[in-house]
């Protein structure tokens, strides 16, 4: 590609970059304020309407992924979805290294539960969505515990970015124990699951305008699924001791994998 050619491509995913943006925050304040509000009068049962509103979320992600990949904003791949579509009554934990790594997972998980951050309640593009969808709010820790034994008895899959927030590029990848806790106390698997952006792009320090000068490519590859009985035993251990010994593990297979991941997909774009 030659230097004017690179520097077009650069400009138009510039554009397209901000009409993503403004096509996510109206969309957003669309089904806030028209479908989720229209769902409350047709439907009355309360686990119906979150499933539908959950169903709309995930549709309205497909599109909005259809239209950045079709500019050309970015690109993507889901590595072995079918284990992650079959889950049930586990914990899905991810890392996260840019702002749509939620975007790219709910949009092939429509019956998935979510725990967020309660400042996202304060954002008019985002708070109506998580209210209509009924996610668990990660400050809510009186009834936290309960909500998620709960919602995972009855088959549910909760998505946990166990970072806390967006991963500081460059930095080493570092778990809070939220997850590891919620999964030794409700005795429920976690199936992991790796996010891989191929540029420096929409991550904690990077503004919607820090467009790279390569389309980005995000890989999703889902692991395997690690059994809560090969790390608790109620009978034998104490929960606090079993989350840390947890969490040590998957800090070591996320660090471990994303190494790989990076690797393999650095030796794709050489090649």
């Amino acid at each position: 590609m030659s230097r004017l050619s690179a520097q077009l491509n650069w400009l138009w995913r510039l554009v397209m970059t901000g009409f993503c943006f403004a096509l996510f925050g109206v969309g957003g304040l669309l089904l806030s304020l028209v479908w989720f509000n229209l769902l409350l009068v047709v439907q009355r049962d309360r686990a119906k309407r979150r499933r539908l509103a959950r169903h709309s979320i995930a549709a309205s992600f497909r599109f909005f992924l259809f239209v950045a990949r079709g500019t050309g904003v970015l690109n993507y791949r889901i590595e072995n979805l079918d284990a992650l579509q079959r889950d049930r009554g586990c914990l899905v934990v991810a890392n996260h290294p840019t702002l749509i790594d939620y975007v790219i997972l709910a949009s092939v998980m429509p019956e998935t539960d979510c725990l967020v951050k309660s400042a996202l309640l304060r954002n008019p593009f985002v708070s109506g969505v998580i209210r209509a969808a009924d996610y668990l709010i990660n400050s809510e820790a009186e009834t936290l515990l309960n909500a998620s034994q709960q919602r995972l008895a009855q088959g549910d899959t909760l998505l946990i970015f166990p970072e806390g927030t967006r991963t500081t590029f460059g930095a080493p990848l570092s778990l809070q124990r939220g997850a590891a806790n919620i999964a030794v106390r409700c005795n429920s698997d976690l199936r992991m699951v790796l996010i891989h952006c191929s540029e420096h792009l929409l991550d904690k320090k990077s503004h919607w305008y820090d467009v790279p000068a390569e389309k980005p490519l995000f890989t999703v590859d889902v692991r395997e699924r690690v059994n809560i009985r090969e790390f608790y035993d109620a009978t034998r251990q104490e929960p606090a001791l079993a989350a840390r010994q947890l969490n040590r593990h998957l800090q070591h297979r996320f660090t471990s994998g994303l190494q790989s991941l990076s690797g393999i997909n650095d030796a794709s774009a050489s090649s």
